[in-house]
């Protein structure tokens, strides 16, 4: 079972342009005191990003898309707009002893406001020692991803835990020589935004080890304790005399450092992070340059990581519905939800409070502005939370004063100026030449026209059922945020791509594309496979919404009635 991850989205390839084609996008405790440890705790600024690489930092990611505008002299523009997807490479060594493969079981502690969500597990993985396999989308910087190892006799001999960085992260977990006596795993990791195995040169490296004993994972702040040649791998930098370590791990509620309650097998775990590698999933074994799509794990092994039921097929969303793929990916990811009756609703209106909901579930971005107290949402409102932080985030802004209006039906030009201020995203090129590929681009108000390019510049925006049509002050369906949702977390590589004919550029890309094979080589066009995939937002009832001004008194009701 092996899953390669694709491009974010279809780049153009050169191809001859008819005269009159159309516009185009698209881890005892008594050792610390005795040993009197010190621990380094990294501070280095990311010298190609300008980010700190800390835990509570994430750096905003944004894809690369090419809109190709064509006139009928045949000349083109091309835009691109580059990515960086947040995913990690993962290889495991033993540079002293005789083990030939290991297990690792991976799962992710997702980041969030109040800290972390529980462990949600990615597969088992069989890898043979200095092999690498590479694992991307649905991730977010801060995210901690957790590995436990195996032996293949299924004996657990190892944990670690590193955490998401800003860009594309290498790590390096080296075993000990007896790893079934000597349960201890160093860690080495840090950023590699080139993608070649090894950590950016100027960058932190995060360097630590991680002894268990009795079920329980101590991280250490050296390796005074034990022999640390045993875990020197060639290629990589000599052993610290002090472990480095992310600030989250050092500072704060959820420090792991000097930490003896981090249990390897915690009751409150899924069942299947507790029961032995194969008994309720297929071991994966991965070869040379493999690639996984985390997001597309996580949907596979919902049944068996969710300590309740994951709803992600409704009986109002039909097989061949044109936003199903969107619902039904959010809805594994559970940023959306259903309704007690197994229904979606997805003609059914979003309010201001419900789509903070979504966001704050899809987005964990560094704050750009003060919390303010808004004068119509009280601490005790079902949504207090999620209006709070996407505030601060920038998504959403203040109607009338400091009044939020939480209860008022969005539009789809109120959804779009959110992602697009929120995400701040910015067009590289002239927005008239970006917005000719809407039949009704004159009526976008002209405060919003960049914003909109901008989106639409990235591959965001999702018209159904006209694809040419922005109908931007038309009351946006539940349906249709979930697709301009989705496309948002894409264009910052937090999720793969969906091919769909009503994202904008894309059908247009496709269409160019078979005209030209079809002339060149006297074949039949390929057809384009809208592909399928895809929950409302927590603490509400998306479904009683009325269009602008509307009352709606959600009264802190959830769709599951929780």
């Amino acid at each position: 079972m092996k899953y390669i991850t694709q491009s974010n989205f279809a780049h153009l390839s050169k191809f001859v342009l008819a005269a009159t084609s159309v516009a185009i996008f698209s881890p005892i405790s008594s050792a610390y005191a005795a040993l009197g440890f010190s621990t380094i705790v990294a501070q280095i600024i990311d010298n190609s990003t300008e980010q700190q690489l800390l835990a509570h930092k994430k750096l905003e990611t944004r894809n690369r898309t090419t809109i190709q505008r064509q006139t009928v002299t045949t000349e083109s523009r091309n835009v691109s707009v580059k990515a960086k997807n947040i995913g990690f490479s993962l290889a495991i060594w033993q540079p002293s002893g005789n083990f030939s493969e290991v297990i690792a079981r991976i799962s992710v502690k997702s980041k969030s406001d109040e800290g972390y969500l529980k462990e949600r597990f990615l597969g088992d993985y069989k890898y043979k020692i200095k092999q690498k396999a590479k694992f991307s989308k649905g991730l977010k910087a801060s995210d901690r991803i957790v590995v436990r190892l195996y032996d293949i006799q299924n004996r657990f001999i190892g944990y670690s835990e590193f955490e998401c960085l800003s860009a594309n992260t290498t790590v390096n977990l080296i075993l000990s020589a007896k790893p079934t006596e000597y349960q201890v795993v160093r860690t080495v990791y840090g950023v590699d935004s080139d993608q070649n195995g090894t950590i950016d040169t100027g960058s932190t490296t995060y360097d630590y080890f991680t002894q268990v004993r009795n079920q329980r994972v101590i991280f250490l702040s050296s390796s005074q304790t034990f022999q640390g040649s045993q875990f020197q791998v060639e290629g990589l930098s000599k052993i610290p005399a002090t472990s480095v370590y992310p600030l989250s791990f050092t500072q704060g509620e959820y420090a792991l450092v000097r930490q003896s309650f981090v249990n390897v097998f915690s009751s409150d775990l899924p069942k299947v992070l507790q029961a032995t590698p194969g008994r309720l999933v297929q071991v994966i074994e991965v070869s040379d340059n493999s690639s996984y799509d985390i997001s597309q794990m996580l949907m596979n092994y919902r049944q068996v990581i969710m300590s309740r039921p994951l709803q992600v097929g409704f009986s109002d969303i039909s097989t061949n519905y044109w936003a199903k793929d969107f619902i039904t990916k959010l809805a594994a990811m559970e940023i959306l939800e259903g309704f007690p009756d197994g229904t979606f609703r997805p003609d059914a209106p979003v309010t201001r409070a419900q789509f903070a909901a979504m966001l704050q579930k899809a987005f964990a971005k560094k704050k750009v502005r003060q919390r303010i107290s808004f004068n119509d949402v009280s601490t005790q409102y079902w949504a207090y939370n999620a209006i709070s932080e996407v505030y601060q985030m920038g998504f959403l802004n203040a109607i009338v004063g400091k009044d939020f209006n939480p209860t008022q039906s969005l539009s789809r030009l109120d959804i779009l100026v959110a992602l697009a201020q929120g995400l701040n995203y910015q067009s590289s090129v002239s927005t008239d030449t970006i917005l000719s590929v809407y039949s009704d681009a004159t009526t976008i108000r002209r405060e919003y026209r960049s914003l909109i390019a901008a989106l639409t510049q990235r591959g965001i925006v999702v018209n159904y059922p006209n694809v040419k049509m922005l109908n931007a002050e038309r009351v946006a369906t539940r349906s249709e945020v979930s697709a301009l949702l989705y496309q948002a977390l894409s264009s910052n590589g937090q999720v793969a791509n969906i091919s769909s004919q009503y994202v904008v550029g894309q059908q247009q890309q496709v269409a160019v594309e078979e005209q030209t094979e079809t002339s060149r080589e006297g074949r039949k066009p390929r057809r384009n496979c809208n592909q399928g995939i895809g929950n409302g937002a927590e603490g509400c009832d998306p479904g009683n919404s009325r269009p602008h001004g509307g009352s709606n008194d959600e009264g802190g009701r959830t769709p599951g009635n929780r």
